[in-house]
């Protein structure tokens, strides 16, 4: 498989689990917060992120078809853990919800600035995946953004569910390029 190949597949390979993962977490945390029967402000806007994520995964989904690229074999566990998180920083409050999705999405933001800096010296060509990225990247730092006005921070011991929750993410895109 040449290198262009390999490494688009591996873009959409793991774009595509960070998305359904993404979804995972937020429906977690709409379970909880329902069950509690808590917030409604923050269901709607953890609904509203959900449907962006929604229209990426869709895109994403598309990409395996078109471009014939194995998903993750880790799917059913990043399914699990993503609603297990997202369902646990539901049930500890409004900050740690709200923290789980600035965490997430800081991270997501980065990978996809790293894809897009790949695809503009490497893959000039593709030129539509290079604007979805571009796109799908400034929707999860609007959704940082909004945690963090929602009143997401890492003071204290938020600053440890912070480091777990971005390394956790860091850790799912590295596997996930692979297997």
């Amino acid at each position: 498989m040449d290198e262009k190949k390999r490494l688009i597949d591996e873009m959409i390979r793991v774009n595509h689990a960070g998305e359904r993962g993404a979804i995972k977490i937020y429906e977690g945390q709409l379970k909880a917060l329902q069950l509690l029967n808590k917030d409604p402000e923050l269901q709607d806007i953890i609904k509203e992120m959900r449907d962006h994520e929604l229209e990426h995964l869709k895109f994403f989904e598309e990409q395996i078809i078109e471009r014939q690229v194995r998903p993750t074999v880790l799917l059913p566990i990043w399914d699990l853990l993503g609603t297990a998180l997202g369902f646990g920083t539901a049930l500890l409050g409004k900050k740690a919800t709200t923290l789980c999705t600035s965490s997430v999405e800081e991270v997501i933001g980065g990978h996809y600035g790293e894809q897009i800096d790949i695809l503009s010296k490497k893959f000039k060509e593709e030129k539509e995946l290079k604007k979805k990225f571009e796109k799908f990247r400034e929707e999860e730092l609007e959704h940082k953004d909004k945690a963090e006005q929602l009143g997401a921070n890492n003071d204290g011991l938020y600053s440890l569910l912070d480091t777990v929750i971005k390394n956790s993410s860091k850790f799912a895109i590295a596997i996930s390029k692979r297997y």
